[in-house]
């Protein structure tokens, strides 16, 4: 499927829809739900995308081309939040069609403001990748890097336009949060979010490097170009994972009517713009409960030798747990064989493996 209107988009989504009106979370997300040969190509679209505010199907709109690489990110930030969460009590699952994370969206948690954090990452790298590499007719290579350096190099190649990427990424991503509200009931959730999603993308702003290649016989490198790339995605998530360690608890408070968030531990230092706050503790996510979002831990896979959190006297929360062994069936001695194939024997070996009660 190449083309999207109202007739097409199934009917659970539909219903997925008319779910994530009333629940919290981040429901834009949902578009890495769709298929991925299904692609956004007409405007029309983007008034059946499930999970969009008024004010990002309008940004929609406007920027249809852009939208391919919206699901794309959001698909990024999924895969990576369950990779960088795998051995954690909480692991990213997804538990139900409806809403990606569940309930544990809903709490302004440190577990939430990774999410948005990262979801935020996985916006503006892909629509940054998707400039570079020519897909997009709204921006290009990053033009103000040109000319020759002080550090005694030439900029040229085509620099990551991470600029577009994250002025796009503030405008859809934030929108949802800077919606009208009748009262102020949410302003602390609010604030807490776009300070997240802020410090999602300065986790790629603050990470730029320099790559460079040589020029000159025999590679002597007489002449040097350089230009800006983006971290790869994987090291977005693994900074913002660092961040997620040492996240703020915080609090409401009014300054001159104004209203913005502080330590709740004055003797801590104040966050900065490129760290994670969040509002309430996190549950201990050891047993289902479906009001917080958790989903337990029994039945996970942990490491008996480990004293970390993937170990089995905390993943399993002191439950204890039960050793299986299993038979594996791999290839093995694998030969090359001229001209042009690989035989190989199949071997079995015996693992043992440890699921929490």
């Amino acid at each position: 499927m190449t083309r999207l209107d109202m007739n097409t988009i199934s009917s659970g989504f539909c219903i997925l829809l008319q779910f994530l009106t009333f629940v919290g979370g981040i429901q834009w997300l949902s578009l890495a739900k769709m298929s991925s040969l299904s692609t956004i190509q007409i405007p029309e679209t983007c008034d059946s995308l499930v999970g969009l505010v008024k004010r990002q199907r309008k940004i929609c709109r406007k920027n249809i081309e852009i939208m391919d690489s919206v699901k794309n990110g959001a698909n990024n930030a999924i895969l990576e939040c369950q990779y960088q969460f795998r051995n954690r009590r909480w692991n990213c699952s997804m538990v139900e069609t409806r809403n990606i994370f569940g309930n544990v969206l809903k709490l302004g948690t440190r577990e939430a403001s990774f999410v948005h954090a990262l979801s935020s990452a996985g916006v503006a790298h892909a629509v940054t990748r998707a400039c570079s590499s020519g897909r997009l007719t709204q921006c290009g290579c990053d033009r103000t890097v040109s000319g020759p350096s002080d550090q005694g190099f030439e900029w040229s190649g085509c620099s990551d336009n991470i600029a577009f990427g994250i002025a796009f990424a503030k405008t859809f991503v934030d929108a949802r949060e800077k919606r009208k509200r009748k009262n102020n009931k949410n302003i602390g959730r609010q604030l807490m979010n776009i300070h997240n999603n802020q410090a999602g993308r300065k986790s790629i702003e603050n990470n730029m490097r320099i790559e460079c290649k040589c020029h000159g016989v025999s590679g002597s490198c007489e002449l040097r170009t350089c230009w800006r790339a983006m971290p790869t995605f994987r090291e977005v998530g693994s900074k913002i994972k660092e961040k997620f360690d040492g996240a703020t608890e915080v609090k409401l408070v009014y300054t001159n009517t104004l209203p913005r968030l502080v330590p709740v531990n004055p003797e801590f230092k104040a966050h900065t713009s490129s760290d994670l706050v969040y509002l309430v503790a996190s549950p201990d996510f050891c047993e289902p409960d479906p009001k917080s979002g958790s989903l337990g831990t029994k039945g996970r896979i942990c490491n008996k030798n480990s004293k970390a959190i993937d170990g089995c006297d905390l993943l399993c929360c002191g439950r204890g747990y039960e050793s299986r062994k299993k038979r594996i069936v791999e290839r093995c001695y694998c030969k090359f064989h001229w001209c042009c194939y690989v035989s190989c024997q199949e071997c079995v070996r015996e693992v043992e493996e440890h699921y929490c009660k």
